[in-house]
């Protein structure tokens, strides 16, 4: 789903966990009256076209609403909702672009909600809650917002364990630091390949 745009913003060792965009039910409803409008002058001019052939020169007329279905499609494809390893990135423009992204350290709270059809047809918002300057931001029926609340708060919780300084894993007890990965691993945080790894190099300290 990513662009080498987003693939080149990233940090050395930093990945993407999860990228979503808003709900297609948000390009349907920019998109609905362009539709309609496209469907209403093929058939007026088609109509016309039968009694005077030079009102097929009409047709140009539905480069209009597709110019504008082709632009809304546009920014819906290019706005984008990234949780990486590290931070959570909020991108949108076509050619242009802007970009906010809120570091998973400073992250407080998540909030999400959804309305009946949001539950019905998997979409919601999801409220960031940040210790930055922003304080807040609110990304707008996206996706699979319980995915995406879920993918975050994950990768803040790995984070915090993976930014654990080496003097301070020493001076922690190993066996609790053992256990606490596991718990980890059981909640699918990190794989069954990096518990075993960890937990092996936590022993050869012991």
């Amino acid at each position: 789903m990513t662009n080498s745009y987003v693939q080149g913003m990233l940090g050395q060792n930093e990945r993407i966990v999860l990228a979503t965009r808003q709900h297609w039910f948000v390009l349907f409803s920019n998109i609905l009256l362009e539709i309609l409008l496209v469907v209403l002058l093929v058939v007026g001019v088609s109509a016309a076209a039968v009694v005077n052939p030079l009102a097929g020169f009409g047709f140009v007329l539905v480069l209009v609403p597709l110019i504008g279905m082709l632009r809304d499609i546009l920014i819906w494809r290019n706005r984008e909702y990234i949780v990486t390893n590290r931070r959570v990135i909020q991108i949108s423009g076509v050619f242009s672009k802007d970009v906010v992204d809120s570091s998973l350290e400073k992250v407080n709270d998540v909030k999400m909600s959804q309305s009946m059809f949001g539950r019905m047809f998997d979409y919601g918002d999801v409220e960031i809650l940040t210790a930055s300057e922003m304080g807040i931001n609110l990304f707008q029926r996206i996706g699979d917002p319980v995915k995406f609340k879920t993918a975050m708060l994950n990768a803040k919780e790995k984070l915090g364990y993976e930014g654990m300084s080496p003097q301070a894993q020493r001076d922690d007890d190993i066996p609790a630091q053992i256990a606490e990965l596991d718990e980890l691993r059981k909640k699918g945080i990190v794989t069954e390949a990096e518990f075993q790894a960890k937990k092996k190099e936590l022993l050869a300290k012991m």
